[in-house]
């Protein structure tokens, strides 16, 4: 199923993990719905980077969540968040740094450097956004981008 012009259903609850380890990674109607939201927040982020964006991990149901040792309150679990890496515009440090000075304009609910510099950025879209920026890496979580 197309969510947007450039991104599937398939891309962005695509996992590894859930196909190793037998867990069935399909969303209920309503998290499509927030789905197509996210893709659609990926579109401008592609628009503006001029570049293909390559998800990495989209949505997560609650056990593949729980697999990977994540938080059972990440947005994956309700289909806000992407972690997503742009090779051809640069590292995840350049296009978080630049996505930080258009994430209002985006109306992104966290914009996120996870594990610089070669890690990769997540981002999040909800009803009503923060308009965070941080990053995280193997010290802990940071306020900004730098």
């Amino acid at each position: 199923m197309r969510l947007t012009e450039h991104f599937t259903l398939a891309e962005l609850t695509e996992s590894d993990t859930a196909l190793r380890l037998g867990i069935d990674n399909t969303p209920p109607t309503e998290i499509v719905t927030r789905l197509r939201t996210t893709a659609e927040g990926l579109e401008r982020i592609r628009k503006l980077l001029g570049q293909p964006v390559i998800v990495t991990s989209g949505y997560r149901c609650l056990a593949l969540n729980r697999a990977i040792g994540s938080r059972d309150t990440s947005q994956h679990v309700r289909g806000e968040a992407a972690d997503f890496r742009c090779p051809n515009y640069g590292a995840p440090a350049q296009v978080a740094r630049f996505l930080k000075s258009v994430a209002v304009d985006l109306d992104v609910d966290q914009l996120i450097l996870e594990y610089p510099p070669n890690g990769w950025c997540h981002v999040s879209f909800s009803e009503r956004p923060r308009h965070a920026l941080m990053t995280i890496d193997h010290d802990g979580t940071h306020a900004g981008i730098a």
